[in-house]
């Protein structure tokens, strides 16, 4: 089993973030200079390097921009610009687990429309994976398995965004999965039920497909 990676978060995310919640709950409004820096190291208790890479960062999201010789602005405090890897990483568990949801039972329609024999192969591959790390008790290596079968489906739909939104929704899907697991027990008692989204897929029953997704889905992080 391979150790689990935890990548913490750097000063200026961390300020980046706070700063970003300010312009969200509209401490600052658009077009609204912010504040020199030196009275935001002030505010944050740290470095004028750490205040320029949070800025950096939240001009890069399209929050900020950045006037030389005159200030920073507030480009959009709404977080429409706000790129969704980013957007993420600030959603209650809850409001990520519902659009997953919708996203899964869509994905296992278009899958069993659009599938071919290539991802049949790598399905059935994954889902093999899955029952044998789970009946060895092989905790990660049956996670892993279980959201790379996950996102073998979203591929199988054919359709790129849908393929590329979940695979985006996948990462904090399997850190929820590390922090609530810690035996196979759950993934041997829904494995039947995946083999049966399977076999809707292999058979190009959409109908069936979206019944059995819309079965199981959710199940796994509640």
């Amino acid at each position: 089993m391979n150790p689990t990676l935890i990548t913490r978060k750097s000063l200026a995310d961390e300020v980046a973030v706070t700063l970003q919640e300010q312009l969200l709950k509209g401490l600052y409004k658009k077009n609204q200079k912010l504040p020199v820096e030196a009275e935001l190291m002030k505010s944050f208790g740290v470095g004028r390097s750490t205040i320029r890479e949070a800025v950096k960062i939240l001009v890069n999201s399209g929050f900020l921009r950045v006037q030389q010789g005159i200030g920073t602005f507030v480009e959009d405090s709404s977080g429409i610009n706000e790129p969704l890897g980013q957007r993420l990483k600030r959603a209650s568990a809850k409001h990520i687990t519902e659009v997953r949801e919708i996203l899964e039972m869509k994905i296992a329609e278009k899958a069993a429309m659009n599938r071919t024999g290539n991802d049949i192969s790598k399905l059935e591959h994954a889902l093999k994976k899955r029952t044998k790390a789970a009946n060895e008790n092989l905790v990660e290596d049956c996670i892993d398995a279980h959201v790379n079968f996950c996102i073998l489906m979203a591929e199988a739909s054919k359709n790129d965004m849908l393929a590329d939104l979940y695979k985006l929704f996948s990462v904090p899907l399997k850190n929820d999965l590390l922090n609530a697991h810690q035996d196979t027990s759950f993934f041997k008692s829904t494995s039947e039920n995946y083999h049966k989204l399977f076999d809707t897929v292999l058979r190009e029953d959409p109908k069936m497909a979206w019944h059995w997704s819309g079965k199981i889905t959710g199940q796994i992080t509640r």
